[in-house]
């Protein structure tokens, strides 16, 4: 068997692959190994620093900080994907006063960091007698990015459909918004799925750069738990027990992803329209005709 992409390794190539790769595995255990040590010999792993988790109060402010950290993620989450969806259409018009800008927009918006568009809205905005909280900056501050960044991916996979889906539809008599809401967008969502979750996880992890201006979501409260002396500074321990908290989050929402990923490709309506053939269970060209008319029109 060959490969199309590089050649199939002959046993001497194996046996070399297999003894790097072990190294690695070697080299990181290691690298785990020391850090782990040196966290022991300074006493983060001591009862001292942990007893202040026997507290169940403790974990009632980790679990509010967790429910503010997943209240900014599904503001952010659904304003992304909505401005995400907006900014992609009006990228792929066939109007140049509606596309120029649009892109412009998106261009910009993805040039400019998370953290500076929360510092500009919680810090900057007041000078001009516009206050924000703090959840209103991070929310928008995320939305802003992550939409731009969305809105790229959804235009990447309307343009990586074949030709023929869009001449397919308006040889059937559709418009444009009919073939863009009827036939491009389903296929498109379906193909560039895994790649918005994985930025609806990046935006999960960019709500931590809340604690920058003062958001009390879970860093924030790792932070402020970790510094107080009180309890002897726990400053790793609390580090730990947030990362294990984000990395549980972070893993349920890749599982729901891949739940919905699994659905959408069992469903009947995952095959792609052809002209002239019936679409979907028993749904003729007619139909979506029908459907495009009663179906609101895409502006742009």
């Amino acid at each position: 068997m060959s490969s199309v992409l590089y050649d199939v390794p002959g046993p001497k190539a194996i046996v070399r692959n297999r003894i790097l790769g072990a190294a690695t595995v070697v080299v990181v255990l290691a690298l785990l190994g020391f850090v782990v040590w040196r966290f022991a010999i300074t006493g983060q792993f001591s009862a001292q620093k942990w007893s202040v988790f026997t507290y169940s109060a403790i974990w009632e402010a980790f679990g509010l900080a967790a429910l503010r950290t997943l209240a900014a993620f599904a503001s952010a989450a659904v304003g992304a994907v909505v401005l995400g969806f907006v900014l992609a259409i009006a990228r792929l018009s066939d109007h140049a006063w509606v596309r120029i800008p649009a892109t412009a927009i998106v261009e910009v918006l993805r040039a400019i960091p998370v953290l500076v568009l929360m510092l500009f809205l919680y810090y900057g905005l007041p000078v001009i007698d516009i206050k924000l909280g703090s959840y209103l900056s991070v929310v928008i501050a995320l939305v802003v990015y992550n939409g731009a960044v969305i809105s790229e991916i959804l235009r990447a996979g309307i343009e990586s459909l074949p030709r023929g889906q869009k001449e397919a539809g308006y040889a059937i008599g559709l418009r444009k918004a009919g073939v863009m809401q009827l036939i491009l967008l389903p296929q498109a969502i379906r193909a560039m799925l895994p790649v918005i979750i994985a930025q609806l996880v990046v935006t999960l992890k960019d709500t931590a750069l809340g604690f920058i201006i003062t958001y009390p979501e879970l860093l924030y409260f790792a932070k402020t738990l970790g510094s107080n002396a009180l309890y002897g500074s726990p400053l790793i321990p609390s580090a730990i027990v947030a990362g294990a908290i984000y990395i549980g989050l972070c893993l349920l929402l890749s599982w729901a992803a891949q739940t919905v990923e699994k659905r959408l490709r069992r469903s009947p309506r995952a095959v792609a329209p052809t002209a002239g053939a019936p679409t979907r269970e028993g749904i003729t060209d007619t139909s979506l005709i029908v459907a495009q008319r009663d179906a609101p029109d895409l502006k742009a």
